[in-house]
């Protein structure tokens, strides 16, 4: 599993931080445990949060780039992109990579990185934050973000 090795966090306090959830409708029952998880870390850090829906992973970069334009802090980007028979899974993969990574760049704010690439539904299912899974994304990619964004409100003073 990929959560081996991932750091023990302490709590947060980002109060005085807006944070926006931006997340993909696909794989329902994954995306919505993400969902779940990162609104749990944002509620416990106190920081002020709201969820946008997308489509899909591929729009989530033009609308995270939108919500921190806007006066977001930080962004938490969802999304399940399950491997299929054709070169599909690579292109969204890669789009929504290389997109979200652009708009952290471009913004010089950070992107909680939640999208999950999949091989099969299980996979997902172990890494939603749900019952029985073994790793919570969502929760990891909020706190991610958090994070970041109080580093670099430090670091700009």
């Amino acid at each position: 599993m990929s959560g081996h090795g991932a750091p023990q966090q302490t709590e947060i306090d980002a109060r005085g931080l807006r944070a926006v959830i931006v997340a993909g409708t696909w794989h329902e029952t994954i995306s919505d445990g993400l969902i779940a998880g990162a609104e749990r870390v944002l509620t416990a850090s106190g920081a002020e949060y709201s969820l946008v829906r997308v489509a899909g992973s591929f729009e989530l970069p033009v609308v995270a780039k939108a919500a921190l334009e806007s006066g977001a802090d930080a962004v938490i980007a969802l999304g399940v992109i399950i491997r299929g028979g054709t070169p599909h899974f690579e292109f969204v993969s890669s789009a929504a990579t290389d997109g979200l990574t652009r708009v952290a760049l471009d913004t010089g704010k950070p992107v909680g990185f939640g999208v999950l690439t999949l091989d099969d539904e299980k996979q997902g299912l172990d890494r939603a934050g749900l019952a029985g899974s073994k790793e919570d994304k969502g929760a990891e990619a909020a706190d991610a973000a958090l994070r970041t964004a109080l580093t670099l409100r430090a670091l700009r003073g």
